[in-house]
């Protein structure tokens, strides 16, 4: 779900809600958020494609200064759309917001010269569960918009969807 709240400005700047629960309630949005985290990298960053099993995070994503291409992969055993994946620009000057579900991998490319990227999360970060798909993974088919990305050694070792343990994927029903 992308979202593009209502954005106020005028000469002096802007001003939004970022989270605001009623709104998200009616898009179809009911949950309780535990965790927010920031992270802040600089251009030619990749984070990811990264997803907890079990203890799944839901994660509303924004960026509050620069750009970046987020990316979100259908990770839930039995989906039809298993191994598909929904890229979309988030900025600082768009506004938008990303919803990433339970079930979902997240990862993101910062396009811009750096990057202030917000996470609220439905699930505390376990570091035991989380788990990790190779960014670059042909089967997934990702069209980063940065040819040669900085990637953590954690990320680089990140497995292709085919390698993950069927008992580190989600079911659909989850």
């Amino acid at each position: 779900m992308i979202f593009e709240p209502d954005v106020f400005d005028d000469e002096r700047g802007y001003f939004f809600e970022t989270y605001q629960s009623d709104r998200y309630k009616k898009a179809g949005l009911d949950v309780t958020f535990v965790q927010d985290n920031l992270s802040y990298s600089k251009h030619g960053v990749l984070r990811g494609l990264h997803y907890q099993h079990p203890s799944a995070q839901g994660k509303l994503v924004t960026v509050l200064s620069g750009e970046v291409f987020d990316v979100a992969v259908d990770v839930r055993r039995g989906s039809p759309r298993f191994g598909t994946w929904v890229g979309v620009i988030l900025s600082a000057e768009n506004h938008r917001q990303v919803w990433i579900p339970e079930g979902f991998a997240h990862g993101f490319c910062v396009t811009g010269d750096s990057a202030l990227f917000s996470y609220k999360c439905t699930e505390l970060y376990n570091p035991e569960t989380e788990q990790c798909i190779r960014w670059n993974d042909d089967s997934i088919g990702i069209d980063w918009p940065i040819n040669e990305p900085i990637v953590s050694n954690k990320d680089m070792a990140g497995l292709p969807l085919a390698k993950m343990p069927a008992d580190l994927l989600p079911g659909i029903d989850e």
